[in-house]
């Protein structure tokens, strides 16, 4: 079976030809345009769909909650505007007139590192990534846990810091507020304009700047702070950690540090480990739907 796999992200879209044992053929990568809307994003994926010629099913990881049964956006955030509701999977099926599953991307990456990457030897884990925000997944029994609403493991909007003394106005204190890549590089930038993005910043890092070594330890404590919180109510045998700065082995191994001096000793036994699938995750995760 030859799987079109898509994965919708906030910058950049990735698509490809998978097959059931995560070949991977003719991958491109372009930009998403994710802030001229869903409609464009979504009419800007079929045109990039028509370039491929040979398929049997269409697979899609999206950014934002998705309802993957019925195949539509349950709500995206101002990443992507004009998201939230669209039917993705009956535009695209209309389209191509081939069979069509779909889900959130967090869930796919898992989903991936699952059957193909960094968790394939473990039944029950759960999935982080830290990117403009940060996205989680629960697997149980190799299968994806969803909740009643179909859209648990909101991580990054668990609460890490005291309510705000009018909570009722103003943003909430959430996990991803403070330890999102968004976060990481907002605070760097405010001790140095040149750090734009992950890039530049681990660049200066590495050329000893102190400065800044000092705000990523702040966001190393940020992540573990949280990591600890959700391993003492799930009780993990593994978390997978993704995103573009997760890819670092040196920074996972700080991550994990931090976290177990913050856990209980009867939680210790649980395992970090940084996601093996780079930006191949969402589509193999995809691709993984139909297996």
């Amino acid at each position: 079976m030859k799987i079109l796999a898509a994965d919708i992200g906030g910058t950049n879209t990735k698509i490809c030809i998978c097959d059931e044992q995560g070949n991977i053929d003719q991958f491109k990568e372009y930009a998403t345009e994710s802030q001229q809307g869903g409609p464009h994003v979504i009419e800007r994926l079929l045109g990039k769909m028509a370039e491929y010629d040979d398929f049997d099913v269409i697979a899609i990881s999206t950014a934002g909650q998705v309802h993957s049964e019925e195949g539509f956006i349950v709500f995206a955030n101002e990443n992507i505007p004009n998201y939230t509701g669209m039917r993705v999977r009956d535009i695209v099926a209309s389209r191509f007139n081939k069979p069509v599953k779909m889900e959130n991307d967090v869930n796919a990456a898992a989903l991936g590192e699952a059957y193909f990457g960094a968790a394939k030897h473990f039944n029950d884990f759960l999935c982080l990534t830290y990117g403009t925000g940060i996205g989680g997944a629960i697997v149980i029994g190799r299968q994806i846990y969803k909740g009643v609403n179909g859209v648990a493991a909101e991580f990054g909007h668990i609460l890490t810091h005291p309510l705000p003394a009018a909570s009722g106005g103003g943003r909430l204190p959430y996990y991803e507020t403070y330890a999102s890549t968004t976060a990481l590089v907002n605070m760097a930038k405010q001790v140095d304009p040149v750090c734009i993005d992950g890039k530049v910043l681990f660049e200066k890092i590495s050329q000893g700047d102190e400065k800044l070594q000092y705000i990523l330890q702040i966001w190393v404590d940020e992540v573990a702070a949280g990591l600890a919180s959700i391993i003492h109510i799930f009780n993990p045998a593994a978390i997978i950690i993704g995103g573009g700065v997760m890819e670092q082995e040196a920074l996972v191994g700080r991550v994990e540090a931090r976290t177990k001096s913050l856990i209980m000793d009867s939680f210790g036994n649980v395992k970090i480990l940084k996601a093996s699938l780079g930006n191949k995750a969402g589509v193999l995760g995809a691709a993984s739907l139909f297996l």
